[in-house]
């Protein structure tokens, strides 16, 4: 889909705040409240917007202990990759997972209480996946930048 500069700014619109009335957005926008209704329902329908989410404030929530571990399967099998990817995708304790390239297979986003929660994680959950051959971890010490958005 090929997106004009109104698309760009109404996106940008909608990852500062997406709580905003379709009225608001038109006004900034300078268009109607229906033109803007129908690029918002049409960048939904083409999958732009894939969803909205609320932000949370890990440390309100005791998640606020950030882990980047990398991951290294024991074979790059098909069959091992897919069993992997589907049990990561079970452990609510891991926020992203991506595929890399480098020296592991893949790197780890997850959020827990503490070191001793991370600890329980590891021992009882990311150590049961048999497809792992070794794991390296490294812990946030702050977050310089953190941000959803990708402006247009």
């Amino acid at each position: 889909m090929d997106l004009d500069e109104i698309d760009k700014k109404l996106l940008n619109l909608l990852q500062k705040d997406c709580k905003k009335t379709t009225k608001a957005y038109a006004l900034e926008l300078d268009l109607s409240t229906t033109a803007t209704y129908e690029r918002i329902r049409k960048l939904e329908r083409e999958g732009v917007v894939e969803g909205y989410v609320a932000i949370l404030d890990k440390s309100k929530i005791k998640k606020d202990f950030t882990v980047f571990c990398n991951v290294r399967l024991i074979q790059h099998t098909k069959d091992n990759i897919k069993r992997f990817e589907k049990q990561i995708q079970e452990l609510v304790e891991v926020t992203e997972c991506h595929h890399i390239s480098g020296d592991y297979d893949y790197i780890l986003v997850i959020n827990v209480e503490n070191m001793k929660a991370y600890r329980e994680f590891m021992v009882s959950k990311l150590t049961a996946i048999d497809q792992i051959g070794s794991t390296q971890s490294s812990f946030s010490i702050d977050a310089v930048k953190q941000t959803t958005q990708i402006l247009l």
